[in-house]
Formats: structure tokens, sequence, C-alpha cells
């Protein structure tokens, strides 16, 4: 069999292609994976395309299999679904995700794949790495049966946070967002819709997802006194205003960090990595969830499709990417 695939490199912001890349031969406790699908996480990889990855953070947003440095020429991402063609006899044929770049076909060590379960589409299976932000997110935020709960910002982490907080029992959430379109997918994924000016008030939690500003203040305004923002968006290069006047202080409200790097210090005494990822892929049973997967690429129109994305021609929440054999 070749050992040769091809990968999307990011030469110089704003600029990507295929290239052609040597495959090291699989050792005893490494697995050959052919890739079926992987998704472009349209956030991050987008703050990347476009080079706005502060220096200060290089290292911290190293994915796990990059190759390469910011801001270029990289090689970056983190959503991949493929099955194993050569390994240990027990995963070989089975459909498993990896946090790996997008890539035709890949060599890692066997402990770096997660088996995705029979119950989960490899073209939904994509959506892991996201879910698992917002389990993460959740230990961190620890909803309560009957909160009043509302996420700022429609796009992919703040939909699959609302797809959750959905299952809780006697929760009320909310999905705001400035794009009305996301009223449709909210529906699908069990959850209220409002436009910003008409969210409800008087939240028990709002978890912020939007990546702007604007949403952060909203978010703050809507929170009952003593209530907590969960703060998910990642800015890149950019400062953001936090208004900590007016009511702020008399209200007593909290802004906490979450981010999907390290295990929710509420779970970390008793949860991995791994058991983090395997549960993100166990709650994407749920065809609800499809929602998210609004649209769809060749794996070599990468180069055309990443530019649309990156400065909004192209709209998505999880854009996925398709490998023919």
């Amino acid at each position: 069999m070749t050992r040769t695939a091809a990968a999307f490199w990011l030469d110089a912001p704003g600029r990507g292609a295929v290239r052609p890349v040597e495959l090291p031969v699989p050792g005893p406790e490494d697995v050959l994976v052919r890739t079926l699908f992987s998704g472009v996480s349209r956030g991050t990889e987008t703050l990347v395309f476009r080079g706005e990855v502060p220096p200060s953070q290089h290292t911290a947003m190293r994915a796990p299999f990059q190759e390469g440095d910011f801001p270029g020429p990289v090689k970056y991402g983190y959503l991949s679904v493929g099955t194993v063609e050569e390994g240990p006899a027990a995963l070989v044929g089975r459909t498993v995700f990896c946090l790996y770049p997008h890539q035709t076909r890949y060599v890692v060590p066997a402990a770096a794949v997660t088996e995705v379960p029979s119950s989960v589409p490899a073209g939904r299976a994509v959506l892991a790495g996201t879910v698992e932000t917002a389990v993460n997110a959740l230990w961190d935020a620890a909803p309560l049966i009957g909160d009043r709960i509302t996420v700022v910002g429609g796009g992919m982490v703040g939909c699959s946070v609302a797809a959750l907080l959905a299952r809780f029992p006697g929760v009320d959430v909310q999905l705001v967002d400035a794009d009305p379109g996301r009223a449709a997918v909210a529906a699908a994924l069990g959850a209220g819709f409002a436009l910003p000016g008409q969210a409800r008030g008087d939240r028990d939690l709002v978890v912020h997802a939007s990546a702007t500003a604007a949403g952060l203040a909203r978010a703050l305004e809507l929170l009952r006194p003593e209530g907590t923002v969960v703060e998910l968006s990642w800015y890149g290069d950019r400062s953001v205003a936090l208004p900590l006047g007016e009511a702020f202080h008399s209200r007593r409200l909290t802004v906490r960090g979450s981010q999907v790097g390290t295990v929710s210090p509420a779970r970390s005494g008793s949860r991995t990595y791994a058991d983090r990822l395997a549960l993100a892929l166990d709650l994407l049973a749920d065809p609800a969830l499809d929602a998210l997967v609004t649209g769809e690429c060749a794996f070599t129109e990468l180069p055309d499709v990443l530019p649309r994305l990156a400065d909004g021609e192209l709209p998505a929440l999880c854009h996925r990417v398709r490998y023919d054999r």
C-alpha cells in the first residue's frame, strides 16, 4: 500500500493549498486511518486562517497533531473521522474520531483515536470536538434542575451547549443570536430562540459564545442578581471591553472563563480527557444534532471554501469536509 497522502496546509494567512505528504510506517502501537470526514471548526479555524492567533497564545492554541507554526505555514485542524486500515486487531475496520488536521490518511498512536459508537453516523461524529467543549462548559457551569438559562451566540459551540441543556429536566433554555435564521436550528435542538433585544431576563445562568463585546454585555444584562456568565468565546488578538460599571457590583454578578484545553476542575479528579471525549461521542447518538452540520464540500475544494468561510461569504455552523476514496 502506498505511503503517501494529501493534506491541507495554510501557507500564509488567507491562503491555503492541498499538498502531498509522506506517511511513516505504522509501529506496533500505531494505527493507519483513512479519513471519511473532517469538520471545520468555524470559530477557531477561521481565526487561524486569517492569521489572528496572538503570539502570546501560539503555544496554547497548538492542535494535538499540528505541523508548522502560526501564522503559517501550518497544518491545523482537530475534527477528523475515519476508518482504521492498519493497527491493533481490535481497531482494524473500526470508525474512529481523532484530533487530526484535514488529511486523507494519517498515522497516529492507537491511544490517540476514540472509537465512534455504532449508534453515531460517521458524518455526525465530526461534531465530537465541539460537543466535548459543551460538556466541559456545563461541568464548569453546573446547571441545576429548573434553572432559567440563556445561551448568547448561536454558532457551533453555542448551539452544542443549547442542545445539551435542552435535555436537562425542567430547564428553560433560550438561544439568543442576531441571525433570525438560527431560530430553526434552535427549534431542531429543542431550545427556545430570541433576537438580542427580545431575550428574556432574570436568568440564573448565561453561557456566552458569540465572540463579540456586544454579546458579552448583553449576557450580563440578562442575569438575575448573583447570576453567572460562563464565557466560552475565543477572541483571538482582539481586545474586549467588559462593562463592569453600572449594576455589575451591586448585583454581585460573576463572569467565569471556560476552555476545553483542560478538564473542568469540577471533574478533573474523576474524569480524563478520554472519558470526556467518549461521553461527547455517546451524546452524538441524538439525531437532532445533525442540525449543526450546515454545509459540506469535497476535500479538494477546501482551499477555495475556507476563504469564503473566513470572510462570512459562506455562512455555516459546522462545515463538513468529505473525503472520496
